[in-house]
């Protein structure tokens, strides 16, 4: 008999009590989540990460005492085994860039439906950075203009490789990718571990945010 997946452990970080206990309770209800907490500010988010040791941390940005972008830093140190998710009602450009520099693995706005949202989680788990499609799009508006030629912007990456490092910047999973451009799975997971192999990136979010840098958007 196969064994059902272990849940995905969250905890659930908002300075307000409505929103912080609705998604809390939203996400209790979902299949493979189970919250294990919630946090009021960063700095109890810090406190509670280390204590709790959840898979995915849900984190709101602006808050009292240790605002999420600082807390998302402090836990690539004390807690590096979890994944951190910015959710938020800001949309700007600047935090974007700063909570994926500091090491989220998603951004994303609080106006998503719950479905996807625990969708997300699932994908953060498993090394998937998710960026909410209006975010990608305030990033790609953001950069200069005229953008530089792919060929010079990242070098050594084929046509097809930089076509995939613009998907993988805007959040979509390998099979999204594989679909968008007739590929399989494992062929678009094959080019994605060269492109980081070939950029000496980490993971998927330094990926988009080298792409950013690059024009790539």
């Amino acid at each position: 008999m196969s064994q059902e997946p272990t849940a995905v452990r969250v905890l659930v970080v908002d300075d307000q009590q409505l929103i912080r206990d609705g998604i809390a309770a939203l996400l209790s209800i979902r299949p493979g989540i189970t919250v294990v907490g919630t946090a009021v500010n960063g700095r109890e988010a810090v406190e509670k990460a280390v204590e709790l040791a959840p898979d995915v941390v849900l984190m709101d940005v602006r808050m009292p005492e240790l605002d999420g972008v600082e807390a998302v830093a402090v836990l690539r140190g004390r807690a590096p085994e979890c994944r951190v998710v910015m959710l938020t009602t800001f949309d700007d450009e600047e935090y974007v860039v700063q909570a994926l520099r500091a090491g989220a693995s998603g951004y994303l706005l609080k106006d998503l439906p719950a479905e996807e949202l625990a969708h997300a989680i699932r994908l953060a788990h498993s090394g998937v950075t998710q960026l909410d499609s209006s975010v990608a799009a305030r990033l790609a508006a953001a950069l200069p203009h005229p953008a530089p030629e792919p060929s010079a912007a990242a070098p050594g990456l084929s046509p097809r490789e930089i076509d995939i490092l613009r998907l993988v910047a805007r959040g979509r999973t390998n099979r999204e990718i594989a679909a968008q451009l007739y590929l399989s799975e494992g062929t678009v997971k094959n080019h994605v571990s060269r492109i980081l192999s070939r950029l000496a990136l980490r993971d998927r979010t330094q990926a988009a945010l080298r792409a950013r840098d690059l024009g790539l958007l």
